[in-house]
């Protein structure tokens, strides 16, 4: 059965305010030892693991050359390993080094406490609805980012 067009408009202003109040529901700048954007390609890329930092970039669906300056200040910053591709020794492979792994556990559980705090007022049966609802969106739409990821490749 097919979405009606109004329902799928309503699914992508709810889909987009979700995002943004979850981002500042769970974001406490002033807490994070680094921006949410460098949190989130440190995330990103402790989800792909070593990797090209092309391929990072084809995964975010942004171009290598935006990608290079957030790498560079994660490297300096020691959250990620940088180091020759033995492949290609003119690429680089990327990974998220020790000292980054224990940066994003302490900003999760941060933020899980958060959400916990935040969601204080439902039961475990919304909880499961949620990440049910959730996960299949998340499923659904994945392929989509991948189409897309190899379209701008």
């Amino acid at each position: 059965m097919a979405v009606p067009s109004d329902t799928a408009s309503a699914l992508v202003d709810v889909i987009f305010m979700l995002g943004r109040t979850v981002r500042t529901a769970l974001s406490q700048i002033d807490e994070e030892a680094l921006p949410a954007a460098l949190v989130g390609v440190l995330f990103l890329l402790w989800r792909a693991g070593e990797c090209r930092q092309n391929e990072l970039a084809s995964e975010m669906c942004v171009s290598q050359s935006a990608l290079s300056r957030q790498i560079g200040e994660l490297v300096e910053r020691g959250y990620i390993d940088r180091h020759p591709d033995p492949d290609d020794k003119r690429a680089h492979r990327v990974r998220v080094s020790d000292t980054g792994v224990e940066l994003l556990r302490g900003v999760r559980d941060r933020r899980a406490a958060r959400l916990k705090d935040a969601l204080a007022g439902w039961d475990e049966a919304e909880m499961d609805d949620a990440l049910r609802v959730l996960g299949r969106l998340n499923d659904t739409l994945a392929p989509v980012l991948t189409d897309n990821a190899r379209r701008t490749a």
